[in-house]
């Protein structure tokens, strides 16, 4: 096993390219090599910093080496990139068994499944990949995020979250460390989720250009390496990528895609709803079943309270991507729930079919109130009555499980794959308010049992 120090050992696999450690790289070796038993590291930094060369290559080498019978477990957002890097590792022990002390199995052909002749192991996996079975002395994951387009999928972010917390956080040893390396996606992402959740990490955030309180005791505006890139050529990379990547990127300070309609951090949460409040229940309508290789939009259906003080709470959402049949069951089975107080409020399509199929749910709905009314005018001007209710402090949401999906799809528009719960938003607002106009509206009275 080798008694080396991470540093020298990162210093002599480097001279033969004539190059060396910068000092941001300096900093996140010394993190790495005294991450205590069952520590928990986050290293945030840009595209070309490096970073994974010495935490997903250097540093696995190093620590297997130094730790015996130790086994790794590496993911990445693909099980190719993983086992790219879990090749880099093998074959540093392939090429240096003497610095190491320690050799490679002379079995063990496979990138991302391997061992040493010491009994340490070492096992890659895309993120979301099969680890079952798998137990691990060191959990290291880079690279968590493919795309923008990932970035911005609510559910995309949501099976990464489980991934972390069901499969990966449960492949531990005892005192099992965890090294997170990451570039900034998006403010829910899997470094933003842990960072406000309850563990303590240490975090490494190191941005493109310095900002106040930088970890290098650099000067604001200051870039990270500029033996690799200089300030010049960052600003370059920052009118050509905009704002928003190089906010989430290149400063890992992750926010909102700009001209946002919704300011979804003045939406507040609640345990419990007053009495004596107004409810209507709005819905947007889907009729397509979710299958492989299909994401169609969803049938949504909203409750939407408004206080006796004015302001507004959205109680209740029901979700689902289905059929015709089962879009009708789940209104009906909501009108139950809700009762005939509570108002059912539709889309009517234009012309006559729109009007046949509202009164064919109406008849359905006996007993309920069914106002509806025909979509009108661009979404954005649709969504603009909630908008400002919520811009002034007076949406609340009663805590509960759909609350990220609802957040996330306001935060997205307009700029989302999915509007559903927005349009259900804006039903619901214009019935408790007068922003929509009466003359438009086509009211069906109570119906007799």
């Amino acid at each position: 096993m080798t008694r080396l120090p991470l540093i020298s050992w990162a210093e002599q696999m480097l001279a033969p390219m004539e190059q060396e450690p910068a000092r941001h790289h300096r900093l996140l070796l010394d993190a790495l090599a005294n991450q205590a038993p069952g520590g928990r590291l986050m290293v945030l930094m840009p595209p070309g910093s490096a970073k994974s060369t010495y935490a997903s290559v250097l540093f696995p080498a190093w620590f297997l080496a130094a730790n015996g019978r130790a086994s790794v477990i590496a993911a990445s957002h693909t099980a190719s990139l993983a086992e790219h890097f879990g090749r880099q590792v093998r074959n540093l022990f392939a090429e240096h068994p003497a610095v190491l002390g320690c050799k490679l199995c002379a079995d063990n052909r496979a990138a991302g499944r391997w061992r040493t002749e010491a009994g340490g192991e070492y096992f890659a996996a895309g993120v979301r990949g099969p680890i079952t079975g798998r137990r691990a002395d060191l959990a290291i994951i880079d690279d968590p995020v493919k795309s923008w387009a990932e970035a911005d999928s609510a559910e995309a972010r949501e099976h990464v979250w489980n991934w972390y917390r069901a499969d990966l956080s449960t492949r531990l040893k005892p005192g099992g460390r965890i090294v997170l390396i990451m570039t900034r996606w998006h403010e829910d992402d899997l470094g933003g989720r842990l960072l406000a959740g309850g563990e303590a990490w240490q975090t490494i955030r190191l941005p493109a250009l310095a900002e106040a309180d930088d970890p290098l005791g650099r000067a604001p505006g200051e870039p990270l390496w500029p033996d690799w890139e200089t300030a010049d050529q960052l600003a370059a990379k920052r009118r050509a990528v905009g704002e928003r990547a190089w906010a989430a990127l290149f400063q890992q300070s992750p926010r909102p895609t700009a001209g946002g309609l919704f300011a979804t951090a003045r939406i507040a949460r609640t345990d419990r709803l007053p009495d004596g409040a107004t409810s209507v229940r709005a819905w947007d309508l889907a009729a397509t079943e979710a299958a492989t290789g299909r994401d169609p939009d969803w049938t949504v259906g909203l409750k939407l309270m408004k206080t006796e003080a004015g302001g507004f709470i959205v109680a209740d959402i029901v979700r689902l991507q289905a059929g015709p049949a089962a879009v009708e069951q789940a209104i009906a089975a909501t009108a139950r729930a809700d009762g005939r107080a509570v108002p059912i409020c539709l889309p009517q399509d234009p012309g006559q079919a729109g009007r046949a199929q509202v009164h064919y749910l109406a008849g359905r709905f006996a007993g309920h109130r069914v106002i509806a009314s025909p979509e009108t005018g661009a979404k954005i001007t649709r969504a603009m009555p909630a908008a400002s209710q919520i811009d002034a402090g007076n949406l609340t949401l009663l805590a509960a499980p759909w609350n990220r999906a609802f957040l996330d799809e306001l935060r997205d528009f307009p700029h989302g794959s999915k509007d559903d719960q927005v349009d259900a938003l804006s039903r619901a607002f214009a019935a408790l308010t007068e922003s929509a106009a009466p003359a438009r509206r086509l009211r069906i009275p109570l119906l007799a049992r």
